[in-house]
Parts: structure tokens; C-alpha cells; sequence
């Protein structure tokens, strides 16, 4: 196994300045041409850097953890892509974990994550109020939420503009001539759950709508069965002409859902009701129909968090929050209002 004073010696300079040119944090410590010549060195020799060593002496191991609550979750690849990404760029390596929304497993997890010296967190698991993750920013813990926020906003985070994209749902679906919408509502104790009910029913205030037209069901999870039953609760409820001509789901799992509940309700789509989503998940238009949503930018949501997770690292500060536009997506799951 070539060792650091194999690579020194090859290249004729001290074991320390080998060092120092082999680590992207102290390489501009030395000039470029032995820089150049160490690590034209290191590469012919096959050198592996002792990155559990480096991590013991820097108290740095340029590792940084994802954790995400739902590793089947279609809406999280993409983000973990953008962290990656954008990570690797500044020689930085990520350690993926999913907490299956369970609590207990996400506090082991993260307290081995901790004791692993992950240099800080990208954090898709928040809940509105969270104390383990609370608990870890009080102690410094560099840290940034993706998707979801805590109420007391005191974690840096990188969001879409969710009341903005509820907003152009409304406005779609109410430029097509409906007047009676549903909103399958996610989960109130997640932020985005709650920020998408709020924007929904303040969108339907402005357009005009009648409040008794504007149900809200409250779904118990983001997915397709939460969907399914929220949308059954919709129809056994409101029937004849008092049954919506459309509905918003809170996230695209749930639309899946509704649509498969207004299948076995013999109604189609749109004809019958329109179905908007939001996230825009891969792989929506091939449904039947494709699915009018709300497009997340969550690459770029990944990447972004990346970056300001290294701010955080190397200059800590006062925790902000970046917004991300989003976009209507129509598709062929919204058409005009069925007649009574």
C-alpha cells in the first residue's frame, strides 16, 4: 500500500508539503508546479488518501449526510442528484440515509451520522415542529432543510415558492371556468402541507370563490392510499351538483391517488373532474391522462442547499432561506368546467 512518504519522496518534496498538495483545502499553500508534480505523482503510484486520519487531524471529513423520510419517494432522487452534484465540485462526498418516517430511526441515524464527523447535513425529513433537529441547530450543527421548514425558521432551508405555484393552480383551474374545487390537503404537521391548505384557500378568497365550494380534506400522508381515501371522503360527501368539477392534490402521489378513486367511481378525467398535482414528478406523462402539476425545480433545490451547507460549514452565520421559483405544467388532466 503506497503510503504519503512513498508519494514525497517520488516527488522529491517533505512529506508535509506532499501533504499539504494532496489536500484541496491547503494546496494553495504550495506553488502550482508542486502541486502539479505531487498529484501527477500520487496518481502514478496509485496513493489513497487516509481520509479517516485526515478526518482525526482536521476534525473535517468532507462528507456531508442526506436525510430523506422515503427512499421509494420519486420527488427525492433528484434533489439527492443536485446535493451530490454540487458536492463533488468542491471535493466534498455525501452519505445518503432514508428515516422511513420513523422517529427513533432518524435520532440513531443521526447521532451516528454525527459520530462519523459528517461535516453537516442536508435534511428533507423536517417536520413544522422538529426537537431533534431543533435540539442539533442550538448546538451548532451545520444544517439546511430542503422541501419542508421548521415554524421557528431558525435552520437554513432552500424551498420552492409553493403559494406562488397553488396560486397558478387556482388560477388555471378558475380561468377554465370551475367554481367548485377540492384540495386534497397533505399532512398539517409537515409546512408543506400547511403552506399549500393556506395558499389554496386564500387563492379561492381572491378569485371570488365560494367558500362552501372550496372543500379541504386533510390527507394522513403524501401518498397514492392517502390520496385514494381523501378523494373517496370528496365524493361520498358531495354529490349531484355540489360535487366539485375539480380538485388540487397537495402533491402529485396524492392526485395519483384521487385519479385511481374517481376510476372506481366510474368519472373520468377531465371530462368528469379535472386533477392538478404539484411537483411534477418524472414519468407523469406517460400517465393517462398526463397530469397538470406544479413543476419543482429539485435539482436545483439539491444544489443549491449543497452550497449553502458549505457557507455554513466554512463561514457560520445567521440562517437564511432561499426561495425557488416554480411552474405550471398543464397537461391533460384539466379541461373546462362540466356543465351541471
Amino acid at each position: 500500500m503506497t503510503r504519503l512518504s512513498d508519494v514525497a519522496r517520488a516527488a522529491g518534496v517533505h512529506p508535509g508539503t506532499a501533504s499539504r498538495a494532496l489536500n484541496p483545502d491547503t494546496r494553495h499553500r504550495v506553488s502550482a508546479e508542486t502541486a502539479k508534480r505531487v498529484l501527477a505523482v500520487a496518481e502514478s503510484l496509485g496513493y489513497q488518501p487516509n481520509s479517516v486520519a485526515r478526518a482525526l487531524r482536521t476534525r473535517r471529513s468532507r462528507m456531508v449526510a442526506i436525510l430523506i423520510p422515503d427512499l421509494t419517494n420519486p420527488l427525492f432522487p433528484p434533489i439527492v442528484t443536485g446535493v451530490e452534484e454540487a458536492l463533488a465540485v468542491e471535493g466534498y462526498s455525501a452519505l445518503l440515509v432514508s428515516t422511513d418516517n420513523d422517529e427513533e430511526k432518524e435520532a440513531r441515524l443521526f447521532a451516528e451520522l454525527r459520530g462519523r464527523q459528517c461535516d453537516g447535513f442536508v435534511v428533507a425529513t423536517a417536520r413544522r415542529t422538529h426537537p431533534l433537529l431543533e435540539h442539533a441547530a442550538a448546538q451548532g450543527v451545520p444544517m439546511v432543510l430542503v422541501n419542508r421548514v421548521l415554524d421557528d425558521r431558525r435552520v437554513p432551508s432552500v424551498t420552492a415558492d409553493e403559494t406562488a405555484g397553488v396560486d397558478a393552480v387556482v388560477r388555471h383551474l378558475t380561468g377554465l371556468g370551475h367554481r367548485r374545487i377540492a384540495h386534497l390537503a397533505g399532512p398539517q404537521d409537515l409546512s408543506t402541507g400547511l403552506v399549500r391548505r393556506r395558499a389554496f384557500l386564500d387563492s379561492c378568497a381572491h378569485a371570488g370563490l365560494d367558500p362552501r365550494h372550496t372543500p379541504v380534506v386533510d390527507a394522513t400522508s403524501f401518498s397514492e392510499a392517502a390520496g385514494t381515501a381523501a378523494m373517496d371522503d370528496v365524493l361520498a360527501t358531495y354529490r349531484g351538483a355540489d360535487r366539485p368539477t375539480a380538485v388540487f392534490a397537495a402533491n402529485d402521489l396524492l392526485a395519483l391517488g384521487a385519479l385511481d378513486a374517481l376510476a372506481a367511481s366510474g368519472l373520468r378525467c377531465p371530462e368528469d373532474m379535472s386533477v392538478t398535482g404539484f411537483n411534477d414528478m418524472p414519468f407523469l406523462t406517460r400517465m393517462t391522462p398526463p397530469l397538470t402539476t406544479v413543476h419543482v425545480p429539485q435539482q436545483q433545490i439539491g444544489a443549491e442547499a449543497a452550497r449553502m451547507l458549505l457557507q455554513c460549514i466554512e463561514r457560520p452565520g445567521p440562517p437564511r432561506s432561499l426561495l425557488l421559483g416554480c411552474d405550471l405544467v398543464v397537461r391533460a388532466s384539466t379541461g373546462p368546467a362540466r356543465q351541471s
